[in-house]
């Protein structure tokens, strides 16, 4: 832009045009259209999405992960306000600086900016600036703009916000006047790129250290880790994460909300294609940060319906030898959904027989009734008689999705069941399980690994490990 970046009533103009991205519209329409016809694809509609951590280079190096995290936004998406932030690489100060002035400008046209809350938040708080300059020559911000643009169109409302301090009691600060609008109705940006300039493979290993830190949606583990990368000495590594205070920032947002982040995408400078260089590169993450779903709300009614269902699909089975087709659902409801589900048949209070899949290929109505008539033929156990069924009491546990973990640190003892798995060995305990027994986490551990899973008693150690929680109802 040979005149500047301010052009227009004081708007910011597109200064990294051309530069870090294609600097006409059609030019940057195409490579937008490839960019996301490439990304990651959109996870579920029926997760609220609540803030992207996307990589801010050349569009060259990091734009396919950068459309992976936009990919996120629902079809169709409108949020109030659309918070981009991004930590200064030219200028240090004591707090953040909100663009008031006027809109911001790319060559897909203007983005109108809420400039009356810009005002509101540098009036309220001694953490904002009104520093427009800070904004003039900050790519960091600019270049996620044209994705915002491309997947919801003219339907933005922006709050640019770029920071300035390198202090994480300032980054805490700006959290907390934040806060109000951290709503489930507007959108935060956060634009950092990871490692600069470790080789190839050192890339891989520090930015997936970081990626996970991250994840853990602790404020406080990101940045010892933080400094822990820097103690591993690893050549070249000029920081591990670039926009660390904005990351942070938004870790002080989430702590406390119930969120849970998600790894989208990874690639880093040395996977580009045609400047692809091994020996120095940058990481680039896709983060994407959703409300946590909520959990399985069951009705007496719809537990009254699936035990009796049990029931019947058993005696059916124990009287006749044969498997009877699943009675249509009379609560509708959850029974109409899909979920996880196990089945436990005790006869004079022991164990005769405990079925469940993970895999909800059918509704919850007709997985109960086939895998009671599983549970009554399970091998492990005496078969049953028709004459245990005046005895006979069942559990039903329906569960939640699996949910990968990356540390034990995270499992609940009484409130999640556990599923390892390893090549093609498997096992699960239900959460009832640790309760029952009164193990602790390594015996928990220890026993599914070796008396399910087939991997001994610390096989869980080289496994994957998930986690899930269970709606559980006993009856006759």
């Amino acid at each position: 832009m040979k005149d500047g970046p301010i052009r227009n009533k004081n708007n910011r103009g597109a200064a990294f045009a051309g530069k870090f991205y294609p600097g006409t519209k059609p030019e940057l329409t195409l490579q937008l259209e490839d960019l996301f016809e490439q990304a990651k694809e959109h996870v579920a509609d029926r997760l609220t999405l609540r803030a992207i951590i996307a990589p801010h280079a050349g569009y060259v190096f990091s734009g396919g992960v950068a459309a992976s995290a936009y990919n996120q936004i629902p079809t169709n998406a409108h949020y109030k306000h659309i918070f981009v932030l991004a930590s200064s690489h030219r200028y240090l100060f004591g707090g953040a600086s909100v663009f008031n002035r006027g809109n911001y400008v790319t060559p897909l046209g203007e983005i109108k900016v809420d400039q009356e809350l810009a005002s509101q938040l540098i009036d309220s708080s001694s953490v904002f600036f009104d520093n427009n300059e800070a904004h003039l020559y900050e790519h960091s911000l600019e270049v996620q703009l044209p994705f915002l643009q491309h997947r919801l169109g003219e339907n933005i409302l922006l709050v640019p916000i770029i920071l300035g301090t390198g202090d994480a009691k300032v980054c805490k600060k700006i959290a907390d006047v934040l806060r109000p609008w951290f709503t489930p109705d507007n959108l935060f940006v956060v634009s950092t790129d990871f490692s600069h300039y470790p080789e190839y493979n050192d890339a891989n290993k520090v930015d997936y250290i970081t990626a996970q830190a991250i994840c853990r949606n602790q404020p406080e583990h990101l940045q010892e880790v933080l400094e822990e990368n820097k103690k591993m000495r690893i050549k070249n590594l000029a920081t591990s994460l670039c926009g660390w205070t904005s990351v942070l920032t938004l870790l002080y947002l989430t702590e406390k909300e119930k969120v849970q982040y998600k790894k989208t995408d990874y690639r880093n400078s040395g996977d580009s294609k045609t400047y692809g260089e091994k020996d120095q590169v940058v990481g680039y993450w896709a983060i994407t940060v959703f409300d946590e779903p909520e959990s399985f709300q069951i009705s007496e009614i719809e537990k009254k319906e699936l035990l009796a269902k049990a029931r019947s699909s058993i005696t059916h089975f124990l009287e006749t030898g044969k498997k009877g087709e699943p009675k249509p659902p009379e609560a509708g409801g959850i029974l109409n959904e899909s979920a996880g589900v196990f089945v436990s048949i005790y006869v004079n209070n022991k164990l005769r027989g405990c079925i469940g899949s993970f895999v909800a290929e059918d509704t919850l109505n007709d997985q109960v009734q086939n895998i009671a008539v599983s549970a009554a033929c399970d091998h492990r156990f005496d078969d049953l008689k028709p004459d245990d069924l005046e005895n006979m009491e069942l559990e039903i546990s329906v569960l939640s999705p699996l949910k990968k973990i990356e540390s034990t640190e995270e499992i609940e003892l009484g409130k999640h069941g556990i599923y390892i798995k390893k090549g093609y060995n498997t096992g699960t305990f239900l959460p009832q399980v640790a309760t029952k027994t009164g193990w602790n986490l390594t015996e928990f551990l220890g026993h599914c690994s070796r008396d399910k899973a087939g991997l001994g008693w610390d096989g869980w150690k080289s496994a994957e490990l998930f986690t899930y929680e269970a709606f559980v109802f006993r009856g006759k």
